[in-house]
Order: C-alpha cells, then sequence, then structure tokens
C-alpha cells in the first residue's frame, strides 16, 4: 500500500474519480489544502466528500510554493509519501516541484510549468518546429493592438495562465480585441486566490475541428490511449458543448493528431505524466492549442474508460508512484461514448429543466445530471457555467454523439431573470 500526496484538487469529477481510485488500488492519501471547505461547498447535501477519505487533512498556503516545499518536507518526515499528486491545472507546477524536493516520481517541473503556460508551451513548440499559429505575447494594449495588426485578423486572445476556455475569446476587429483585453485585464486573481501573469497571448485563429489526445508518458515513452473529438459554441468564446471518444476521424487524421501530441510532449520534455493535448485540424495540417499535463476534463476520463476499459485517473496514481499504469483494452461492450452538456444561454435563475423525465430510461443514456432548481445561472462564456450534461454510449459504432445531442435536444432550461 502506497501513501500519496494529494496537493489540491478540482472540485468536479476529478476530485471523486483520483480519490476512488487511490482507494481501489488499495493506497491512501494525504489531501493538502489552504481552504477545506473551498470542496465542502461542492459535496452533494448529505454525504461526505471524497476527499475526506484522506487519510489526513493538512492545511497549508498552498500558493506559497516557497513556504510549501518545507512544509512538505516536515510532512514527508512525520508521515512518509511515496508520490506526489493534484488534478488541478494550478497546482500542478507546486506538485512537480515537491515531488522533486522529497526525491519521488514524478515530471520534471520545468517541463510541467512550462506546459502550464500557454505562452512558454507556444515558444518551445515553435523552437522545436512543431508548426503552430503565429502569435505574440503582448503586457500592455499598445503592444497588443500592435501584434494583432501585424498578425492580422481574426484572432484568438488568450490569458496564459487560466482554465477551462475562461477569457478565451475570438475577434474580429480592433473594437472587439479592446473588449476581450480589458475583461482579461480585469481579472487579475485567479479562482484559486493567486495572482495572475499580467501578458496576454494572442494567436493567429486556426481553422477546422478540434480533437484531444489522451496520452500516458513513463518510462521515457509515450503511449497513446485515443482521440477525442469535440464540439465548440458561444462564439465569440469557445464553450466545449460536448465530445465523443474515439474521434469519428480517418485514420490518417488521427494518427497525424496523435504523432503531433507526442511531438509536443516530447519537445516540452514531459514523462511521468497523463497528458491531454488539444489539436485543431486545420487544412495545413495538425497543430496543437495546449498541452495539459493531467488527465482530460469534462468527463472525457469517463468516455475513455466507458469504452477502452482503460482508467486515466488510476493511470495518474501510478505514474506519479512511478509505476507502469496498466493500459491493456478491455471489451466493455461499447464502440463509442459522447457527453453533450447543457449550456445556458441566459442570466437568472434556474426554476427546472423540462424534458428531464423523457430522457431517463432512453436506449444507450448511461448517464444523466442536471443542476438543482434555484441555481444561479450565467450565460456560458466558459466551461464553468454548464447546467448538466448527458452520456451516451453505442455498443455498434460511433453512434453515440448522435444520441447525445438528440437527448440534449429533449432539455429546455426554464430560467428567471432576477
Amino acid at each position: 500500500m502506497a501513501h500519496l500526496l494529494m496537493v489540491e484538487s478540482w472540485v468536479g469529477s476529478m476530485s471523486r474519480l483520483l480519490p476512488r481510485a487511490i482507494r481501489e488500488a488499495g493506497h491512501e492519501f494525504t489531501f493538502l489544502t489552504r481552504d477545506l471547505h473551498h470542496y465542502l461547498r461542492s459535496a452533494p447535501e448529505g454525504t461526505a466528500h471524497p476527499l475526506l477519505a484522506a487519510r489526513h487533512v493538512l492545511t497549508a498556503d498552498t500558493n506559497d510554493t516557497e513556504s510549501l516545499l518545507p512544509f512538505a518536507e516536515r510532512a514527508h518526515r512525520a508521515l512518509g509519501f511515496d508520490g506526489v499528486i493534484t488534478s488541478c491545472d494550478y497546482y500542478l507546477p507546486a506538485a512537480a516541484r515537491i515531488a522533486g524536493v522529497l526525491g519521488l516520481p514524478g515530471a520534471d517541473p520545468e517541463a510541467v510549468g512550462n506546459a502550464c503556460r500557454k505562452d512558454a508551451t507556444r515558444r518551445i513548440l515553435d523552437r522545436a518546429g512543431i508548426p503552430g499559429p503565429r502569435f505574440a505575447v503582448c503586457d500592455d494594449w499598445a503592444g497588443t493592438a500592435e501584434a494583432a495588426r501585424d498578425i492580422g485578423y481574426p484572432l484568438v486572445l488568450k490569458p496564459v495562465d487560466l482554465c477551462a476556455g475562461m477569457f478565451v475569446r475570438r475577434v474580429d476587429d480592433e473594437p472587439a480585441l479592446a473588449h476581450a483585453y480589458r475583461a482579461l485585464a480585469g481579472f487579475p486573481v485567479n479562482a484559486r486566490g493567486q495572482r495572475r501573469a499580467p501578458v496576454a497571448l494572442l494567436e493567429e485563429l486556426l481553422e477546422g475541428p478540434e480533437v484531444s489526445v489522451e496520452t500516458v508518458s513513463c518510462g521515457g515513452k509515450t503511449h497513446v490511449v485515443g482521440v477525442t473529438d469535440k464540439s465548440v459554441g458561444g462564439t465569440p468564446a469557445f464553450v466545449e458543448t460536448g465530445h465523443m471518444f474515439p474521434a469519428a476521424l480517418p485514420a490518417a487524421d488521427a494518427e497525424a493528431a496523435e504523432r503531433t501530441a507526442v511531438d509536443a510532449l516530447e519537445a516540452l520534455g514531459l514523462d511521468a505524466t497523463v497528458a491531454h493535448t488539444e489539436i485543431k485540424l486545420t487544412p495545413g495540417g495538425p497543430r496543437p492549442v495546449e498541452v495539459n499535463p493531467r488527465p482530460a476534463g469534462n468527463r472525457i476520463t469517463e468516455l475513455v474508460r466507458r469504452v477502452t476499459g482503460i482508467d486515466l485517473a488510476a493511470a495518474c496514481v501510478d505514474v506519479a508512484l512511478g509505476r507502469e499504469p496498466d493500459l491493456r483494452r478491455r471489451d466493455t461492450g461499447l464502440r463509442s461514448a459522447a457527453i453533450g452538456f447543457l449550456v445556458p444561454g441566459s442570466d437568472g435563475v434556474l426554476e427546472a429543466v423540462d424534458g428531464a423525465d423523457s430522457v431517463r430510461g432512453a436506449p444507450g443514456l448511461l448517464e444523466l445530471q442536471l443542476a438543482e432548481a434555484g441555481k444561479t445561472v450565467r450565460a456560458a462564456g466558459s466551461n464553468n457555467e454548464y447546467l448538466g450534461h448527458v452520456m451516451t454510449g453505442d455498443a455498434d459504432g460511433p453512434g453515440a454523439r448522435d444520441r447525445a445531442e438528440a437527448l440534449l435536444a429533449r432539455l429546455r432550461p426554464r430560467v428567471a431573470a432576477r
């Protein structure tokens, strides 16, 4: 039995999947957080949050890495850890540094830090000769406007250090760029109380479908688990509205995406990592969008498990312990699995989601999760505002997406103005 140190967590599905994977492998974990109530508020009423299954809960300022490192050393001497893990992007660099200081398995801290900074990733991939969009990193409005004129519209403006599509915007002219720039500048501190880097990344708009490549790297080799497709809405935002695994792609396109992901991971120097690399399939070939050195979110890991039997959360635990993960495919009875998200289009308070009864029990339905009445609703500008999802499977082929979209169309949220 191994003992892991978990440094913070997302509050969504990974806050349940990682503790489950640790428990099912016969291990235990200590949870380290700056604010336990951040997680307890997200637990379903009347139930204990899975993070409370920790052997110990430690409190420290996880946003101050320099003071966190000696704290982790003292905790290690007292409790003895075999690995360090997190699912939250904002703490991936800290977890990697702790593992390095404690002499435990893990990815190179510099590589993780570069992958978590979109501007550093762009520079490294560009130097490695991996084709990508024209881009500029800008630290003031004058430089941003000038870079936009040099690259040419349409463009994408994005923060270098936020997640879930927050403040990522398509801009087609200078007034739209100014609006997006002001909105990003008005968000100087992220949801975990960390001060953001005061720069913006401008990129040439890449045309074409978007996919993600799910990989596990260990022992110097990257194993491709598969390719997931993505549907996006909410222009000028980029809101993920659904996914299907495996992506319904010609074999040549899937192979090209896989090669690009592996090349990007190698360029960044990422090993001992479960990664989720997003790629645009442009007319000129695959182009990396970003490299995430952690398992995919938005329930993609569950889509993968439903189809292949491969548990990427369990693989994340294994690589954190320096062990070879089990990536053998199993017959699950499904050829494809998909998820569709209920995306709100207006602000207000959720009164009900009509049509739910007609979805429950529908053929191929794997999961139905809906927000409770009374939830405050905001028109979606990122992947943080969903009102629920449907997950479907198809035992015969790539029909899971069509099923998910058909069921999602039956759901009609009633939102009252505030």
